[in-house]
């Protein structure tokens, strides 16, 4: 299995926006954060909310179903006691947005 795939373009995920998307056997959210793209487990912990159709305001995401919040870019809770989702290497090559496997 190649360690980053192609999930999208770049255009198919404007700035501010999200996307579900499925790399290596599993769906992730992807977001554009003012040009930067960040992926996370698309599956909310507490009941398997669809995290890349929550609110997004600024690096922050919200579940849809229940409020639990996560920063894109680490898949950390934003706030003490949380619980967290796996975040996921992304690479931009020329117009291709490619996932890669778990951040360290």
């Amino acid at each position: 299995m190649p360690k980053f795939v192609k999930v999208c373009r770049t255009s198919d995920v404007p700035p501010g926006e999200r996307r579900l998307v499925e790399a290596h056997d599993k769906p992730i959210a992807l977001f554009n954060i003012d040009g930067t793209f960040q992926a996370i487990n698309q599956v909310c912990p507490h009941r398997g909310g669809p995290l890349a159709e929550g609110r997004l305001e600024g690096n922050v995401v919200a579940c849809p179903w229940h409020g639990w919040t996560f920063c894109v870019d680490t898949g950390l809770p934003d706030h003490d006691g949380g619980h967290s989702v796996s975040a996921y290497e992304v690479r931009v090559e020329g117009d291709d947005v490619l996932i890669g496997w778990l951040k360290p």
